[in-house]
């Protein structure tokens, strides 16, 4: 399985008030918006994402790949335990952790 960086997510608890800090107070270019507000920092796409965070911390490194189902089956073979995957609507997520419990996520664009 080929993985691709995708982008850095951060938890927001609230999407408006974050947009404004980064794009009016850090004067960070919005790269688009629809459930999530995406940033472009460099080429490094950041995107701010409504709710909690899942574990320790609050940046995730998200990768993204052509097929979930495969990468968490190619990953479930290594003994990586993968959660259960969720449809987001705009396309699939699912977690993993790393040895030291940070954790990574896996996103599948929805192929219209």
């Amino acid at each position: 399985m080929k993985f691709q960086f995708d982008c850095v997510f951060y938890y927001v608890s609230d999407l408006e008030a974050a947009v404004r800090f980064y794009r009016d107070l850090f004067g960070l270019k919005l790269r688009s918006r629809d459930v999530v507000a995406r940033f472009d920092i460099d080429g490094v796409l950041v995107e701010l994402v409504p709710g909690t965070p899942r574990g320790k911390g609050n940046g995730r490194l998200c990768l993204k790949v052509g097929d979930l189902e495969a990468a968490a089956a190619e990953l479930q073979g290594k003994a990586i335990r993968v959660s259960p995957i969720e449809d987001k609507g705009q396309g699939k997520l699912a977690f993993f952790h790393d040895p030291d419990g940070n954790e990574i996520a896996l996103w599948e664009y929805r192929r219209d």
